[in-house]
């Protein structure tokens, strides 16, 4: 970057947006950004003293009253591809002169100055790559996280004196072929953002060419080695929930109420009863894919143990908001039908004689396009479901491609349709109708922003 040490962010209310900008204002720079619409992420940032715009108008950059007046000549300026190229902004930006690179790029950059220690992979890679923070955090750490870590209250972790970087290897854009992983977990290639790559079959060759970038250990799920042609130099080894063919699996799994304990298999023995902090079935999986990496970074045993036990979580991944005899109400991001079967059968391990009640709010017009089936499959194995309007983000309005064709789709007799002002006293209506109820809010979109009220009115009915 150049030295006047000014940088702009176009979309900093990405989550992987904000951990950049955090991370220029930590090396000092004067740093801003725009967002479409604020969030509890923006006003964390604005709080930290990072000036956020609100208004697609490039006259705010550079006024003066705005308190982060910017030269725009030459002016550095980190895009992500979920803002638009057409908006004011970033055409003003492109005509004066301002250096524009990916969020991608940046963070590769960035993170090639220590050893990365990436989690790629359609689903899991935030909470285990926040999982694999904490398991390191105790002998130092930097991270670049895909969530706010409940442990730490930010995505963004840094100790100049650790050799390693914690990285989020995302897929969307191929934004992770930026990056040269030094250990790599790959949880799964399981088809997705089929608007950027049009097959799974180039889906799955654009996470061949990543590993082939690995350099020192490429940490596989048990079964991918036979469904990916990789040519990588690294050391391939596997892991799995209990699969014991794998180098590193549990074993001798005890779910109890509120309590997940197994026996970490691994190359050099075997750590017993380890305890997860946050008992969901599938952080089995991700547990021990975190442990495998810390392991192979010099972390003992007992930190291992303690670590795992002592995670928190991350913002939005199977969040339990009440839980009563009465009322249970979970919210997580998942957004693909596998992320979404694993959160439901999460559900249904927790609370296997309550009546699971579903709300969905679909992510992306292609997303659901190219999935229906998928989503009115899993979403039949609820007891109910409430579909929401489909949050568009990026896109324009695919026809026919909507709520309504999802909803014909799902083999329920209970199912509705509901917008967002509705959804809140709905829920609460349908949750004491139905008691006892497992509640489950689950999308990529802003349903995000109905939790805390949902929350609250769900805990007065308890």
């Amino acid at each position: 970057m150049d030295s006047h040490k000014q940088i702009f962010f176009l979309g900093i209310g990405g989550i992987g947006m904000s951990a950049l900008a955090r991370y220029y204002r930590h090396e000092g720079y004067t740093v801003a950004g725009y967002d479409r619409t604020p969030s509890e992420l923006t006003r964390a940032l604005e709080k930290e003293g990072i000036r956020v715009f609100y208004e697609d108008n490039p006259e705010l950059v550079e006024r003066p009253d705005t308190h982060s007046a910017m030269r725009i000549e030459g002016l550095e300026v980190v895009w992500t591809p979920a803002v638009p190229k057409d908006t004011q902004l970033y055409q003003f930006l492109t005509a004066h002169g301002a250096h524009i690179q990916k969020r991608a790029e940046a963070l590769g950059q960035i993170t090639s100055l220590k050893q990365p220690l990436c989690v790629a992979g359609t689903h899991g890679k935030t909470t285990t790559s926040t999982m694999l923070a904490h398991l390191l955090a105790g002998n130092g750490v930097n991270a670049f996280l895909g969530g706010i870590s409940e442990n730490y209250k930010t995505n963004l972790l840094l100790d100049k004196q650790s050799p390693y970087v914690v990285v989020e290897a995302d897929e969307f854009d191929r934004s992770f072929h930026h990056l040269r992983p030094y250990m790599s977990v790959v949880t799964s290639v399981d088809p997705d953002h089929l608007d950027i790559y049009g097959t799974p079959e180039a889906y799955r060759e654009s996470f061949e060419q990543y590993c082939n970038l690995v350099s020192d250990t490429l940490l596989l799920k048990y079964g991918l080695q036979d469904r990916m042609h990789l040519q990588t130099r690294a050391r391939i080894l596997t892991y799995s929930a209990e699969d014991s063919r794998a180098d590193y699996y549990a074993a001798d799994i005890v779910v109890s109420e509120g309590s997940i304990t197994y026996d970490l298999h691994h190359p050099g023995g075997v750590i017993p009863r380890l305890k997860l902090g946050v008992p969901v079935w599938v952080n089995i999986e991700n547990s021990v894919a975190a442990a495998a990496i810390a392991l192979r970074c010099g972390v003992t045993d007992e930190q291992i143990r303690a670590g795992l036990a002592s995670f928190a979580g991350v913002h939005r991944r199977f969040n339990i908001h009440v839980q009563t005899p009465m009322i249970a109400y979970i919210d997580d991001y998942a957004h693909h039908p596998q992320e979404i079967a694993a959160s439901i059968a999460s559900v249904r391990k927790l609370y296997p004689n309550r009546h699971l009640l579903g709300i969905f709010q679909p992510h992306l017009y292609t997303r659901t396009r190219d999935f229906a089936d998928g989503f009115a499959e899993v979403l039949s194995t609820l007891d109910e479901v409430i579909l929401l309007p489909i949050y568009p983000a990026r896109e324009l309005p695919i026809e026919s491609v909507n709520s309504e064709m999802l909803l014909s789709k799902i083999r329920l007799e209970r199912k509705h349709l509901l917008s967002k002002e509705a959804l809140v006293t709905e829920i609460c209506e349908r949750a004491k109708a139905i008691a006892p109820v497992a509640v489950l809010t689950i999308g990529a979109g802003d349903i995000d922003r109905l939790v805390p009220a949902i929350a609250e009115k769900l805990k007065g009915e308890s």
